[in-house]
Formats: structure tokens, sequence, C-alpha cells
């Protein structure tokens, strides 16, 4: 007796399968010609990436996991780690269903390509390495490495292969004595390091204005409504007064949205906003000692800041930048007409560092593929995922798993991705790491660089990582993920 084909085996199920997978390779190319407009506008090495990019996200606007379940159940690719050449995968498998291709029809970044694209931007973005196996590793300097010259050569003997100064911190007498001895120990040992510096953009930070004002301090408590103000405005300064560094947030703020301080140690809620003065109500106090200091963090996680792009901070350093880093991290990204104008000022600068696009607030989540796009006016620029802010704005517990669907969508663009922030935090604090950032190292594999932050015990932490990322590297690339619909490619195709 013959033995029966199970029905997703059957001629009816595959024709199914061939027509979904046509239907949506259609999508695909109606998008592309719908955004023909922008994606001739980038850079002639980026076509083939926008391409890619706006493919992908077509891919991730709908819901494929059926699909994806039925291609698996029938023996074919379910599509799983197709971000660099999405089309081609797809094509790839209409053909094992019988679809023939001419040769004009089959798309160009296959498997190989994307793959090879990604890594030569890398190459290009970090420099040379000496472990082919493990991503590029960044070190972030503190202020004492401007005069340890044999920290530094031990950094780059242990694997340092970019040095991060943060223009938040210091002045540039310092950031120069640090640059020379990262040179001088590469010149020293052979071994290149790559300059980064980044400009530290609109960080929101506390100013106490009233009670507590000489301590530089208040105490706080849940159901406590103190006032938010802004430096000009009228207010009692008996009473709580809280300020922001920046101006002009405050006034911006809407009842209902939350304010977050100190790493979001602190929640609390705007009840009312007139003339620059916000009375907000403390929701949650997540410390024993509930104090609340001067030059804490400030995060508006449900506010729709219009704020300049580039401070006047940034603007003075930009030319010590220009002059001197490989790379510039352009902070608190939002969206791309500032990123456009960070793109324009550095035009004008005969040695333009390449520009590193750092992910850390939700709105640049949100508009992260245009954000792309418009990094794709240059020939390299990379991503950063500055998991301290990100964490603090969406939310801890959608950490996990929008740095994935970040990695996902900067691979689909070709961009080379720095796992940043945190990575093996207690270790460099304490000298004793974690079960759970350990585990949270190993997943650093899945991005080309990753960034670990000043402390006391850097040189543990940077042998420490080099071990995590050559045992765990190559098993993050099996991993089979499934195609959920992707907020953040459903509001590209919005706009």
């Amino acid at each position: 007796m013959a033995t029966q084909r199970p029905p997703d085996g059957s001629s009816a199920s595959l024709l199914k399968l061939k027509k979904a997978l046509e239907q949506l390779e259609g999508k695909m190319q109606q998008a592309v010609e719908q955004q023909a407009g922008v994606i001739n506008q980038v850079h002639p090495e980026q076509q083939i990436s926008a391409l890619n990019l706006i493919r992908y996200l077509v891919l991730r606007s709908d819901d494929a996991r059926a699909l994806q379940d039925h291609l698996h159940i029938a023996g074919l690719s379910a599509m799983a780690s197709s971000e660099s050449h999405v089309l081609r995968q797809i094509q790839a498998i209409l053909e094992r269903l019988g679809k023939h291709y001419s040769k004009d029809e089959i798309a160009s970044c296959d498997y190989s390509m994307g793959k090879r694209i990604i890594q030569r931007r890398a190459e290009l973005l970090f420099g040379d390495k000496q472990d082919a196996e493990t991503p590029w590793v960044m070190v972030t300097f503190d202020t004492h490495f401007a005069d340890n010259y044999k920290l530094i050569k031990k950094l780059l003997e242990a694997g340092m292969n970019v040095a991060r100064i943060n223009c938040a911190h210091d002045d540039e007498e310092t950031w120069l004595h640090m640059i020379e001895l990262v040179t001088h120990a590469s010149k020293k040992t052979g071994l290149p390091c790559k300059i980064y510096m980044d400009i530290s953009g609109p960080k929101m930070r506390t100013r106490i204005l009233g009670k507590g004002k000489r301590k530089k301090q208040v105490q706080l408590s849940v159901g406590q409504t103190i006032i938010l103000a802004e430096r000009d405005a009228k207010y009692k300064k008996k009473n709580i007064v809280i300020g922001c560094d920046e101006p002009n947030v405050i006034r911006q703020l809407n009842p209902g949205e939350r304010v977050l301080f100190d790493d979001g140690m602190v929640e609390s809620q705007v009840m009312s906003n007139r003339n620059g003065i916000a009375n907000i109500e403390i929701t949650r106090v997540s410390s024993k000692n509930a104090l609340l200091k001067a030059k804490k963090g400030m995060n508006f996680p449900d506010s729709q800041l219009d704020i300049p792009p580039l401070t006047k901070k940034d603007l003075i350093h930009i030319p010590f930048i220009a002059e001197h880093a490989d790379l510039l991290g352009y902070s608190f990204a939002r969206s791309a007409h500032g990123f456009a104008e960070l793109q324009g000022l550095l035009d004008a600068y005969d040695r333009r560092p390449m520009i590193i696009l750092k992910i850390e607030t939700p709105q640049a989540v949100k508009n992260l593929p245009a954000l792309l796009i418009q990094g794709m006016q240059d020939e390299i620029f990379g991503v950063m995922i500055a998991r301290g802010d990100l964490a603090v704005e969406i939310g801890f517990e959608r950490m996990s798993e929008i740095q994935e669907e970040i990695l996902w969508i900067c691979e689909a663009a070709h961009a080379p991705t720095i796992w940043a922030t945190q990575v093996l935090e207690t270790l460099n604090k304490s000298g004793l790491a974690t079960r759970a950032e350990v585990t949270d190292a190993s997943y650093a594999a899945m991005a080309e660089c990753v960034m670990i932050n000043k402390g006391e015990y850097v040189l543990d932490v940077l042998k420490t990582l080099k071990d995590i990322l050559l045992r765990s590297g190559a098993h993050h690339t099996k991993k089979r993920y499934t195609f959920r619909p992707m907020q953040i490619a459903r509001d590209y195709f919005k706009q």
C-alpha cells in the first residue's frame, strides 16, 4: 500500500505556498517602485542596501509566521536569517517550487553578497583585528586614561580595536592626550586602533532650583507632588522645584506623560503644565534612599520633543572631532532631518569622520528605517544600540525585543552595529560577573562590535568578553526567528 503524503506536502499545498510567495515578491516590487525617489538619493554604494531594506520592511509589515511554518513543514527555507538578502531568498524558494527566472530577474544580493557587504563596511569602520572569529571591541576611556600609557598598551594587547572618548566629559586638551597615547601605543605594538568620539547631544539632566538647591539634592516619596520648571519661569523657591539643563523641554510636556529621573529609578507623571511650570506626581521610587541629586538624567519616554539635534557644545567640539576622530557618535538621534544637518556640517571638513548613529530614544526606534536611509547618503556609516538610555525610555521589559529588531533591520540595511552599554557592568565595577550579564554578553556576538564602559576592572572585562564571544559567537547564526509583524516596518510605510 502506497504511503500518502501529508497535506502540507501535496501539490495543492505547494501551489498555495508558491502563490503566497509570489504575492510577497509582488508587494516588494511595488514598494520599491513607490520608494524609487528615496532609493535614488542614496550613495551609489548604498543602492543595493536601500533596495534590500525596503524589501525587508515589506516582509516584516505583515504576520509571516503561518507562512514560515508551512514552508518549514514542506522542507523549504522558512526565510529565517534572510535579512541581508531577502528577495533572493524568496526567489530561491520559488525556484524550488518550479518558478523560472531570467538572468536579469534574479536579485543580485544573495547570502554571500550581503555578508560580504557588511563585513567590508565593518572593516572600514573598525579597522583590522587579530581574531576573525569575534566581534570588534570598543573600550570607553575614563579621565585617568589621559596619563596612563601602560593601561592603554595593555588594552590594545588584550584586544581593544576602538578607543571611545565621550565628549560629554573632560575637555579637548584631555582628549588630545588620550589620542596621542593611543597613537603611540598603536605604533609601539603594531596593533591598529580607531578613535571614536561621541558628541554629547541634548542630554537632559536635573537642576535643583527650589528647596534643596544649596545641597543640590531633594528627598522624594511616592504620591508626592513636585514642580518641574523652566529656568525663566516664575515659581515659589520654597517648594521642591526641578529644572532641566536643556531649555524649552518642560514647556512641551503634556498631562499624562511620564518623566523619569536617575536612569529610571524615579518615575513621575505630568498632572498639569502651564507657563513653563509643570506639576508632576511621583508614582514610583525604586530606591531605599529616595534622594534625587543635581545632574542626574531625565527621560521623557511619552513626549514628542522638538529640540535642536545638535547643542552649542556639540557645534564647538565638531571641528576637533573632525580633525582627530575616525568615527563620530551621533547621540540622541531622533529624526532623519537632524541626521542630515550633522552630515551637512561634516561635509565642510577635509577630514570627515564616519558617523555612528546612536539609537537611544523611542523616536529613534520608530524612525529607524528613515534614519538608515538618511545614513545611506554616506558611503559608510554604523549604528550603536545604546541600551542604557534606550532601556529607560522604552521600558526594561521591552529591551530584549527591541534590541533584536534593531539588529535585524540594520542587517537588512547592511549597516554594521555596535552592542553597547552595561556589557559585563558588574564585573567592571566589582571584579565579579553575574550569571545574567555573562548570558547577555554572549548575545553581543550578533553585532559587529561590542562596547564596554569605563571601570576599575576594564582589563578583566576585556579578557572575559573575548573569551565569551569566542565560545558563543558561532551559535547565534543558527537560531530560527519567526516573523511576526514589526511595528517599526509598518510605521515606515505610513509616512
